[in-house]
């Protein structure tokens, strides 16, 4: 049992405090999950989605608090803060539902006499979801919504920064009416999950966060046969071509390297411009740029808060110092910020040119307001470097060839490839990684299958 803090950015507090749970509490945890999944699972589709449409609906209703909350707990702009619920939550939510009965129905085998044969969807039992602190609602959306629709009970975990979401989840959850058992939280330590993953009462593990955490996750699976979905770190890159529409690019690029100051698993983390548009294209980058206001998330004038921590800014910065002593020139740089302060997690945006791959900045995650601007030749080029790198999450090209954008995202190693957009989850598509980034897939009909087990039914009905 230890004690869990959340030290708010906004102003170094402390905003909540919770004693992590005894070990006889996460038994009764994993105890009520296993005894509750059986009525669970013999309830309908119908019956379960119902139930979560209302926990959505229940979100939704306490939307102004959870935005006030997020903005203590992580610093994302009061105004962006609604966005999380409103948007990618009820929408990841709502799809899942309507893909429900279909995705989960039996599978036929051709018909063949004196045989009935069917594969059954089977829920693999209790779900464990360590969810991160960034989209503390997107991320854990992504799993829990599926696994409970297809019959399993779920243990959710948050991050410590953002343990107040776990408890927002749980409210709403019996305000939906959810059978006792069947949705819980718990605040835990770093042992109490390894010790949870390792009871046989767990059927599957979803973990978002660091790459390290992925491979701690794994070490803890290790001795048992299941099944693990982790999305881990990302590095992701935009190509822009000389044929993109500038304009619209420039502004959709900035709004995905600084929304939610740069922390998020898709945020773009370094752009790779066409020589034909590039001191165009940089030009009105640094413009749109300066004109992001730093400060207070809670100031809904403020649309770029203070990064997660200090610890978290100092690192940005550090590869921002190492990289300009490599070479790179800062077009903007955090001077330019007045509220941007060293030593606290108040972080301007940074624009960096003249950088390339020996420097950090741009073959590591950095993930915080800051982006390398790279000028290339060619294509081929392009996606030399975007491949260059150990993660594989998303990649986006801006251009108006479609044709084009296929050839090259063919050739480009990621989860997700983007022709003119970036930053968004559409839940009709699979959300999946490669390399580092991680491992199994969420969302669209194909997200209902890591929590599910095949079973084969072989009847011969005629003797």
């Amino acid at each position: 049992m230890a004690t869990q803090q959340i030290i708010s950015p906004v102003d170094g507090s402390v905003y909540a405090e919770r004693t992590t749970a005894t070990p006889d509490q996460i038994e009764n945890v994993l105890a009520k999950a296993h005894a509750a999944q059986a009525g669970w699972r013999a309830t309908s589709i119908a019956e379960r989605a119902e139930i979560i449409e209302r926990m959505v609906q229940a979100m939704q209703s306490e939307v102004a608090g959870i935005a006030t909350e997020l903005a203590w707990q992580m610093g994302r702009p009061i105004s962006h803060g609604p966005l999380e619920i409103n948007r990618g939550f009820q929408e990841r939510a709502r799809h899942m539902m309507t893909l429900a009965a279909g995705s989960l129905a039996d599978v036929a085998a051709p018909p063949k006499d004196g045989f009935t044969r069917f594969i059954r969807k089977e829920p693999v039992g209790t779900v464990l979801v360590v969810a991160p602190w960034n989209f503390p609602y997107l991320t854990s959306v992504n799993s829990i919504v599926p696994a409970l629709l297809a019959g399993n009970t779920i243990i959710l975990k948050h991050a410590t920064q953002t343990l107040l979401c776990a408890e927002r989840y749980a409210q709403a959850m019996q305000a939906a009416g959810m059978p006792e058992g069947v949705f819980q939280i718990v605040h835990a330590t770093h042992a109490d999950v390894a010790g949870m993953i390792a009871d046989a009462r767990v059927g599957f593990v979803v973990f978002t966060g660091s790459v390290a955490g992925g491979h701690a996750i794994q070490r803890a699976t290790s001795e048992r046969f299941i099944g693990t979905g982790m999305e881990l770190g990302g590095k992701d890159p935009a190509y822009v071509r000389a044929d993109c529409d500038l304009a619209y690019t420039i502004a959709e690029t900035v709004d995905g390297v600084f929304f939610n100051t740069g922390q998020s698993c898709c945020s773009i983390e370094r752009i790779y411009v066409d020589a034909a548009v590039y001191d165009q294209f940089v030009e009105g980058f640094v413009d749109l740029t300066r004109k992001y206001v730093l400060g207070n998330p809670l100031d809904p004038a403020t649309n770029l808060g203070p990064m997660v921590s200090t610890t978290a800014a100092e690192f940005v910065r550090g590869q921002v110092a190492e990289a300009v002593s490599q070479g790179a020139r800062a077009v903007v740089s955090e001077s330019e910020f007045a509220a941007s302060q060293v030593g606290t997690p108040y972080l301007a945006p940074v624009v960096l040119t003249d950088v390339d791959h020996s420097m950090r900045v741009m073959t590591e995650e950095s993930f915080g307001p800051v982006i390398g601007i790279m000028k290339v030749a060619s294509a081929d080029e392009a996606v030399r470097l975007m491949n260059d790198s150990p993660y594989g999450l998303t990649a986006s090209i801006w251009t108006s060839d479609v044709d084009a954008a296929l050839s090259i995202g063919d050739r480009v190693a990621t989860g997700t490839w983007y022709m003119n957009r970036c930053d968004y989850v559409d839940p009709a598509l699979v959300w999946t990684g490669i390399k580092d980034t991680g491992r199994g897939v969420a969302l669209s009909e194909l997200g209902f299958d890591s929590f599910t087990q095949p079973k084969s039914f072989h009847l011969k009905t005629q003797l």
